[in-house]
């Protein structure tokens, strides 16, 4: 959306300069008129797969699950929290498409999709939906499907038909959105019960004290076109309201906002700061709320952040949370993937170079991995690492290629496509990355991706005569909707109160940078190569090793934590001595517990504080040498590596992220199962990858026996009934204490549910032929890697510690049978089957470390024992139970409440 039509007199220099930009400096390699259009069909077909899945296998249902092809009805799936309140079923993902498809030349497919949303659609459900994603998501699909509407009848013909229906709609919602405002600070409340509102004990939601900054503050686009369409004022009066008392809220020495705040006190409740999650859309709206409306007093309150943002949060080219009070102080050592939209947003400020600084950033971080992780570190590891097809990245992009002409933002949008296509892609539609690192998937797309990430792809290919209207006659919301500049001039009521007040005078310093100077941008056609190159190099080299061991600064106790074994009966008395005891915990687990005062003497107690001390310090280690999980897929028929399993790593044996192949072959099971004594069908297991059950002995003596046997590969699958990687950290499997340089082989782990999709596929086709590897590779199976990922965990500090005062201690194991322990991630020294000092070690969801306090912790969802229906079609009988296996994936539970909660 780069602007021809602008409110007030600064706006026309601006677009001068933007077309003046885009005219000069068209630098570097162009892409061919032939190649564009390419891309520009292919995105066509990709959201024909998208959206035709969605009307065959979910429609009438919110959203498609494109794992299992059906529709995600809420209170039919378990629940996912939050997330799950921008569900209304209200057929989200139809409503939220509407305006793609006209922009999108589905004329056709358009009128057919109004008049299903007229016939189908109900608005007084008896739900408790999100004020924020209903209003950016159904009230903006609405008003921008009215928009679509009105352009095409006005042409002559499509749509005579229609009578302003879907404005009709609009309003509908709008009313049953407006209960959520009455409080007496003008902020709505997060949650809003559509037929009931938000009081009285039949509404289920009006207790709610908190809501983020975003969620309140935008409102405004949709809410004013709303009273613009209809004349009726109220509407656009609520949403200026909570505007403007979160201007008021503003921390007046910084003028920046925080995160989360009280809905009545008007109290922070979170204090970070910064243009990610829970704040981002706030100032997008206000910038574009001048643009829509005309309105000075937003772009002045937009231009002080602005420059605050750029005082205190900009880090070229990173973008660092800070405290409100304390602006000088980061608040965080990552960044979240929402602030990707930040760059098109500097666009139309017309600050071009931070946009292509932290533009580049971004796109170095996604070709690493693929996808932007959902959060990274300052070092660009991953920090969590799942991706909801977000479309944050495309859209900046795609303003900066609008703005400069460089062609080397189509090379970025190819980028898009292609990893779309060969990662995300599945047979009903496009799947979520549950991993970047893996590639395995959730059985999840948004509505978000059809409403915007398609627009901004085909936008960033096409030529102006592709486009069937003007799309610089409109503003997009964040949602992408598209809402017409002509309602800057529509007649609005004078019953809507000023916003100024005597202290808030237009100040024209305020206006400096409205139009940019463009002595300072481009001064040669290299410029933005040249603020490029740094930036890829810094990306580049950003993958440090782990800190080297160091020796435990404590004596040595009599025994070493290193050396500890649960199953030697010399190493329990030894124990026993010192005051540590073992408790066995239901879900297989044993804690170790120090009591001094149950030692033998205090020297022994001592001693006991030392072992523990030194549990801890080996578990720190052994975080720090974390390996990344890896990928088990499942490439033959009906399959054909479209299921992704995650697994957990060896500490010895053929090192995956070193092969460029990785190791693929037909599974088979080992007998005995347990692979602890010499394989009886050796003739089976050569030239196959072995099936091993975990427990009884080592994970290293599996290796040796099925290597023996011929075997090309091992995948140990937990005994643990029930355990899975969505609730469990990862397995990293260690030696045996002895040197393992033997072992060629690979060996993978997998928890029981995950083990169960394989198994279970081997029993109904037989032949079950798997890829292991570092990640997944893409659908074909033989397309070369684009450069080696940086794949590394998050950092997490353990949290293992002493519990209590001096006198006690405690540390949680896995359960053991007659093997040895040794410390894990978050608590210390998995005592398994299959453990040893080294053998096994969990590697921890990633979370935010937790001297960063205003992080929230993630919420864990809920889980359903139940099998869910099989979806519909030509589904073979016999894949069902596979099929059934699929549908229980989950989730996943890495994603934190707050980054759900005030998704974009």
């Amino acid at each position: 959306m780069l602007l021809r039509s602008y409110p007030l007199t600064t706006m026309p220099a601006a677009l001068f300069f933007l077309m003046l930009l885009g005219a000069l400096c068209s630098h570097g390699q162009a892409m061919s008129r032939e190649e564009r259009h390419r891309l520009r069909n292919q995105v066509v077909e990709m959201f024909d797969h998208a959206y035709q899945n969605y009307m065959d296998h979910a429609y009438p249902a919110d959203e498609l699950m494109p794992l299992t092809c059906r529709g995600r009805v809420r209170g039919l799936e378990p629940s996912r929290g939050d997330i799950d309140d921008a569900l209304g079923k209200f057929s989200l993902t139809l409503i939220d498409t509407l305006d793609t498809l006209v922009l999108l030349n589905k004329t056709t497919e358009f009128e057919a999709a109004v008049r299903r949303v007229l016939s189908d659609v109900r608005l007084d459900n008896d739900i408790v939906v999100s004020v924020f994603e209903t209003n950016i998501r159904v009230l903006g699909g609405l008003l921008g499907g009215h928009s679509m509407a009105l352009m095409l009848k006005e042409g002559g013909q499509h749509m005579q038909w229609y009578q302003d229906e879907l404005l009709h709609m609009a309003k509908d919602l709008g009313i049953r959105l407006l209960p959520a405002f009455n409080t007496s600070s003008g902020l709505p409340y997060p949650r809003v019960n559509l037929k009931f509102g938000v009081r009285g004990p039949e509404t289920r939601t009006g207790t709610e004290t908190d809501t983020c900054t975003a969620c309140a503050g935008t409102i405004i686009l949709e809410f004013a076109a709303l009273s613009r369409f209809t004349g009726d004022p109220v509407f656009e009066a609520h949403a200026r309201r909570a505007l403007d008392f979160l201007w008021e809220k503003r921390q007046r020495n910084s003028n920046l906002v925080g995160t989360t705040i009280n809905i009545h006190s008007g109290e922070w409740v979170r204090r970070d700061s910064g243009v990610g999650a829970g704040i981002d859309s706030y100032y997008e709206y206000l910038l574009k709320a001048y643009i829509l409306l005309g309105d000075d007093l937003f772009l002045q309150r937009f231009n002080i952040h602005y420059a605050s943002i750029m005082k205190y949060i900009s880090q070229p080219p990173l973008l660092l949370d800070v405290h409100i009070h304390k602006p000088l102080l980061p608040a965080r050592t990552w960044m979240d993937s929402l602030l990707a939209f930040f760059p098109g947003l500097q666009v139309l400020k017309g600050d071009i170079r931070p946009a292509i600084e932290t533009h580049e950033m971004l796109y170095q971080v996604t070709k690493k991995h693929n996808f932007l992780p959902e959060a990274f570190t300052t070092d660009f590891r991953v920090h969590w690492a799942q991706h909801p097809l977000r479309p944050e990245f495309a859209e900046s992009t795609y303003f900066l290629y609008k703005a400069t002409g460089d062609p080397y933002y189509l090379e970025a949008g190819r980028t898009i496509l292609d990893n779309l296509n060969r990662f995300a892609r599945v047979p009903c539609g496009f799947a979520a990355m549950k991993d970047v690192r893996t590639g395995s998937h959730e059985d999840r797309m948004d509505s978000f991706f059809l409403a915007e990430m398609f627009k901004y792809l085909f936008l960033l290919f096409a030529d102006a005569e592709d486009l069937p209207f003007d799309v610089e006659d409109y503003v997009f919301t964040t949602e992408a909707h598209l809402l017409p500049l002509s309602l800057s001039t529509a007649p609005h009521s004078s019953a809507i109160p000023s916003n100024r007040t005597s202290e808030e005078e237009l100040d024209d310093s305020n206006f400096d940078w409205t139009c940019p100077n463009t002595r300072l941008l481009f001064p040669d056609p290299a410029f933005p190569r040249n603020l490029r190159e740094p930036i890829r190099s810094a990306v580049d080299k950003s993958c440090p090793r782990p800190a080297p061991y160091r020796e435990p600064g404590m004596g040595r106790p009599p025994l070493r934590a290193q050396d500890f074994m649960a199953n030697n009966p010399e190493h329990l008395e030894l124990l026993r001595r010192m005051g540590v005891s073992l408790i066995h915990l239901k879900d297989g687990r044993v804690q170790l517990v120090q009591h001094a005062t149950q030692a033998v003497s205090a020297v022994a107690a001592e001693d006991g504080v030392r072992f523990m001390q030194e549990m801890m310090e080996l578990s720190s280690q052994q975080q720090k040498e974390q390996l990344p999980p890896r990928a088990i897929q499942i490439v033959s028929h009906p399959f054909f590596g479209r299921v992704v399993l995650t697994a957990g790593p060896a500490q010895f044996g053929t090192d995956l992220s070193k092969s460029s192949i990785g190791a693929r072959g037909f599974v088979t099971v080992a007998e005995p199962y347990s692979g602890c004594t010499e394989i009886t069908n050796a003739e089976y297991v050569q030239g196959h990858i072995a099936l091993l059950q975990r427990g009884q002995c080592m994970f290293a003596e599996k290796a040796r026996h099925i290597q023996k046997a011929g075997a090309i590969g091992g995948i140990v699958i937990d005994d643990n009934e029930g355990s899975s990687s969505d609730t469990a950290p990862l397995f990293q499997m260690a030696g045996d204490g002895r040197n393992t340089d033997d072992i060629t082989l690979p060996l993978l782990f997998l928890f029981h549910k995950e083990g169960n999709i394989l198994l279970e596929a081997l029993k109904e086709y037989r032949e079950v032929e798997v890829l292991l590897s570092d990640k997944a590779r893409d659908r074909g199976m033989d397309a070369q890697e684009a450069e080696e990922d940086c794949i590394t965990e998050a950092t997490t500090p353990t949290s293992f510690e002493p519990v209590g005062q001096s006198q006690m201690s405690m540390v949680e194991l896995d359960e053991l049978a007659p093997e040895e322990v040794t410390p894990s991630q978050e608590e210390v020294s998995p005592v398994d089957e299959d453990t040893s000092p080294a053998e096994e070690v969990r590697s921890p969801e990633e979370e935010a470390s937790p001297t960063e306090a205003d992080v929230e912790q993630p919420k864990e969802e809920e889980r359903d024992s139940e099998k869910r229906e099989e979806p519909g079609g030509d589904t073979d009988s016999s894949s069902q139970s596979v099929d059934e296996l699929l549908a229980d994936w989950r989730e996943d539970l890495e994603a934190f409440q707050q980054m759900e909660k005030d998704e974009l």
